[in-house]
């Protein structure tokens, strides 16, 4: 098996070159490399879940630095987090409740209707208490087989002391295996959801595009690619107006890739944008990423379609995967908002040299080039968000976040933020 750390060193340098692109693929490969990190990870007797939180958020951090823009990767290693925390939680809390089972039991057996009510039930909520209390101490094991003051223990013979020790040392080893098992089973089952995200969205598709519509878009989604063409499969008739998405001309791509698939579709330019706005029906994007208030972080030139839609009532829909939820705010000082592109995508690098003040002596250019990557569009521009888990308004993302995210987690570069 591959050693964890070349792994992460080889992840690492390919965030730093921008060798992954594509929120879904970075996503994927980030869940990946937890997997590796957690099923190698040797946990200690006692708090193992608090050792897997503590070395998936160091590998974690270094993830988020190298490429702080593709806020993917800190949805995923929050994500992982939250899979570890909620695990833990299900494990204490059946082995809680099979002590306070066994207990009751063994009153019974013993026929001291009078002790029970020495020995009280353990109720929901000193149950969830205690499940809480193993990420800190005590840890799981000192509440397992120290005896909390509530749960009375089950007597036993003095000659059976030593199978006793056995079986602890059993069930210790086996609740182990048990925890680490659950967690890569969820983050499985996270890796193929990521998957799959794009075909539970487009099913929906043909509960959104209508016949004879005409659809704005802009530059080329995946995500958006295969929305439409699921309505195109569900004999939905309708235009697909394309901007090209300077300067990466994205939307080249696409338009090409809805020709071959037999929709009609329209190439425009981004300046077009509003002078055919008013023939379109709705707007349909792709994102970046989606953040806690319902902010789309988006590709260049996506603020100026949706002020193009608000202007003129249109549908601004956004299509993106429950990997691209955020639970982050744009203010939040952990957050990228943008990412500056090199020059040679609008200027030849001869022309740009041609644009240089010799005459001065220091060779400073006279003729400064800014490319930006992203957008920011406001949550009060977005009329629907479209996830593979359903249709949410903007109001509603931070409810939808916070099933996905724990709060001890949203900030991942401790040892940064202190530092600042």
């Amino acid at each position: 098996m591959p050693d964890v750390q070349a792994l992460v060193n080889e992840f690492l340098n390919k965030l730093k070159k921008r060798k992954i692109e594509g929120s879904q693929a970075t996503a994927k490969q980030t869940a990946e490399l937890l997997r590796s990190v957690i099923s190698q990870q040797r946990v200690p007797r006692t708090n193992q879940a608090g050792a897997l939180i503590d070395a998936v958020r160091a590998i974690g951090e270094q993830l988020i630095v190298a490429n702080p823009i593709e806020l993917a990767v800190g949805n995923i290693v929050r994500r992982v987090l939250h899979i570890i925390r909620e695990e833990d939680l299900s494990l204490t809390t059946a082995a809680v409740a099979e002590l306070n089972l066994s207990t009751v039991s063994d009153d019974d057996d013993d026929g001291g209707g009078g002790d029970q009510d020495d020995r009280p039930v353990l109720s929901a909520a000193a149950v969830a208490a205690a499940a809480r209390n193993t990420l800190r101490p005590p840890s799981l094991q000192m509440l397992l087989e120290g005896a909390p003051d509530f749960v009375a223990v089950p007597r036993s013979s003095s000659s059976g002391g030593d199978s006793e020790g056995k079986s602890k040392s059993m069930d210790r080893n086996s609740r182990t295996r048990k925890l680490k098992h659950d967690i890569i089973e969820a983050v499985n089952e996270l890796i193929q959801d990521i998957t799959t995200c794009h075909e539970l969205i487009a099913e929906q598709a043909v509960e959104h595009i209508h016949q004879n519509e005409v659809i704005l878009t802009l530059g080329s989604s995946k995500t958006v690619l295969e929305f439409l063409c699921a309505a195109k499969e569900k004999k939905r008739s309708f235009r697909v107006f394309v901007a090209e998405g300077a300067p990466r001309y994205q939307g080249h791509l696409l338009a090409k890739e809805l020709v071959a698939r037999g929709l009609q579709t329209t190439l425009i330019t981004d300046s077009a944008v509003f002078a055919m706005i008013s023939r379109v029906n709705m707007v349909i994007v792709g994102s970046h990423a989606v953040m806690a208030n319902g902010g789309v972080i988006a590709p260049v030139g996506m603020n100026m379609v949706a002020l193009a839609a608000q202007k003129h009532a249109v549908p601004f829909v956004v299509l993106a995967g429950s990997h691209k939820l955020c639970p982050l705010y744009p203010h939040n000082p952990e957050v990228l908002l943008n990412e500056l592109r090199s020059p040679s995508e609008l200027l030849d690098f001869g022309e740009f040299s041609d644009c240089l003040d010799f005459g001065s002596g220091d060779g400073s250019p006279l003729l400064h080039v800014v490319n930006p990557t992203f957008d920011y569009v406001p949550p009060k521009a977005v009329s629907l968000f479209i996830t593979d888990t359903g249709g949410h308004n903007p109001s509603y993302m931070y409810r939808l976040i916070a099933d996905y995210y724990s709060a001890d987690d949203l900030v991942v570069q401790r040892r940064h933020a202190a530092g600042n």
